[in-house]
């Protein structure tokens, strides 16, 4: 057993810090002395290193309360994420080392992709402090939110192209995430189960239609006007979700040149298609 100095020692905490996590229930000592002085055994400090790691990625005390109640959760599972999340971490801190090395000898360097998108995960994680309830109920667990997280740390430079491209700036990305993950937690205008399989069914009839005959010209009145149903449909589709000013010029240019997109679209509606629907959404965007 050790005491509530010796793991404030070993630990590099405050007393006064492993006094509040008691008073709060988030770390409770194994025992007490007969003198109400507070005793630790070794579970209780693996309980305290679990803890430090979870504050070292910023999650709030409450969080972490949440998180270590969860009947499910598992101690090597949280291990393997926040390995996964400090080492995100550390190659942010490490990019943000070597932009400052520069600077320090002189360098212009105008480069401010490692701080693109900050807002955005911030506005994440103050989503998980103040709508854990919605979390839960929405996804299940905070461990499904988590998961998503470090999915989207993981592409964070892949997400900060995208949103330039389709919104413009991070800014307008992330004012429009802000408000999808609003409407999510509430139940708000994102399509439900029940109504996907209509809405993929009657997206893949229009663009049947689309890529029927891949000879004809794509500035032609019937091509241009299976185009503007198309684009109609899917922005009535995302019941007023901002896609982004330049959502459909990104989406012709997908078809024209991004592989994946063009292996897809040519596998399904046939050798050439990706490219003549990309011709199509040109010419339509040219036109209004």
């Amino acid at each position: 057993m050790m005491t509530v100095k010796q793991v404030s020692k070993l630990a590099g905490v405050s007393v006064r810090t492993l006094q509040f996590y008691d008073e709060i229930g988030l770390l409770k000592p194994t025992d007490t002395t007969a003198a109400g002085y507070r005793l630790y055994d070794d579970e209780a400090l693996e309980t305290l290193q679990q803890i430090l790691f979870f504050k070292e990625l910023d999650f709030t005390l409450k969080e972490i309360q949440i998180i270590m109640n969860d009947p499910l959760f598992n101690r090597e599972t949280a291990f393997r994420k926040q390995r996964e999340l400090i080492q995100l971490k550390r190659d942010r801190l490490n990019s943000l080392l070597g932009l400052l090395d520069k600077l320090i000898k002189g360098e212009k360097c105008m480069d401010f992709k490692d701080f693109d998108m900050s807002e955005y995960f911030r506005i994440l994680n103050e989503f998980k402090e103040t709508h854990t309830d919605e979390i839960v109920k929405r996804m299940g667990n905070m461990d499904a939110f988590d998961a998503m997280f470090s999915d989207l740390k993981s592409r964070e430079k892949e997400i900060a192209d995208m949103a330039v491209k389709q919104y413009g700036s991070i800014e307008a990305f992330t004012s429009a995430m802000e408000k999808s993950f609003q409407d999510f937690l509430s139940g708000g205008p994102a399509v439900s189960p029940t109504e996907a399989g209509s809405l993929i069914e009657k997206t893949d009839e229009i663009t049947r239609r689309l890529t029927a005959d891949l000879a004809k010209d794509v500035s032609s009145p019937e091509v241009q006007d299976i185009v503007r149903e198309l684009v109609a449909f899917t922005n009535e589709c995302n019941k007023g979700i901002d896609m982004g000013e330049n959502y459909w010029p990104m989406m012709a240019e997908n078809y024209l040149s991004v592989p994946v997109y063009i292996e897809v679209t040519d596998k399904k509606y046939g050798e050439g298609a990706s490219n003549f629907m990309g011709r199509a959404l040109k010419c339509y965007l040219d036109g209004k």
